[in-house]
């Protein structure tokens, strides 16, 4: 039974006849009469008892009334529903990370966040970098990407994905032969890093500081297009994932080397604050960052 029928049987009812209830359904009178017709003749009963100045429902009138009070209301709650998840979809985002090499990828995931999303805005906190776990914490961003998962019981980590650092080198340096590099290598060669402190260096932190090394010469480049082109004209060695350099241009003489034995693996985490957990525009931004990264 279409939903008009049940606004004519409940508006009629309300109203006391057709004329009162004409400008409340924005129908003409013969329109209402029209309705109300088609509809006895297809539920092969009348619905109403009709006197000059008052409608009064008959019996099976009454049951279809009680009905479309269910029905209607059931509709409108369900439309309410749908408009709170539609204004639970629009919000702005902040994200930092603590890894500059994560930066390589995150224009591009926006841009198709902006295509997918319009009513989500992203923006990336650079001055966030290395401090994203307390910049989330005192609410000055919104997500962080970080390798080590955060124990603090206000905030929640979704584990993305496992990637490999690898020492990039040109195939005349000293060590190009060597099946990896141990700690002792380190030991003599001109690191080329983003940026300071070094404890936001990957390879160091998990690699050369437990083996109490320290390289002879540490530069810090920020941009990744120098530090590649400082590689290739044997002036040090960088060390990053495969995946952070993958859209650019990488000179066909520098070589990827194994870090240690076992390499030097790292665990990247997305961590929001538990309260933001039921936001439809973060689950929406999670969700497609998990999918844009899965490949990785």
């Amino acid at each position: 039974m279409d939903v008009k029928y049940f606004r004519l049987i409940k508006t009629i009812t309300e109203e006391g006849n057709i004329a009162n209830s004409s400008e409340r359904l924005f129908l003409t009178q013969s329109a209402l009469s029209h309705q109300l017709k088609e509809l006895e003749g297809r539920l092969g009963f009348k619905v109403f008892h009709r006197t000059r100045n008052k409608w009064k429902l008959t019996e099976e009138g009454l049951e279809l009334y009680k009905m479309a009070n269910e029905v209607l209301e059931t509709i409108e709650q369900g439309f309410n529903s749908i408009q709170q998840i539609k204004n639970g979809s629009k919000g702005s985002i902040k994200v930092s990370t603590e890894c500059y090499s994560f930066y390589q990828g995150l224009p591009g995931f926006i841009q198709k966040m902006g295509m997918l999303y319009p009513q989500i805005d992203v923006d990336l906190i650079l001055e966030a970098t290395h401090q994203p776990i307390s910049k989330l914490l005192s609410n000055e961003i919104d997500i962080a990407l970080v390798t080590s998962e955060p124990a603090n019981d206000q905030l929640s980590s979704i584990a993305l994905f496992e990637d490999e650092t690898y020492a990039i080198m040109h195939k005349e340096h000293r060590y190009s032969e060597v099946e990896y590099l141990s700690a002792d290598n380190f030991e003599d060669i001109h690191l080329i890093i983003h940026s300071f402190p070094l404890e936001t260096v990957s390879v160091y932190e998990q690699f050369l500081k437990p083996n109490k090394i320290t390289p002879i010469k540490i530069s810090a480049i920020p941009l990744t297009e120098v530090s590649l082109e400082m590689v290739n004209a044997n002036m040090g060695v960088i060390c990053m994932p495969k995946w952070a350099i993958k859209s650019l241009k990488i000179p066909k003489d520098l070589i990827f080397k194994s870090i240690g034995k076992y390499g030097v693996k790292r665990t990247h985490y997305l961590v929001i604050r538990k309260e933001d957990i039921n936001k439809k525009y973060i689950n929406d931004f999670v969700s497609s960052f998990e999918e844009s990264f899965l490949s990785i």
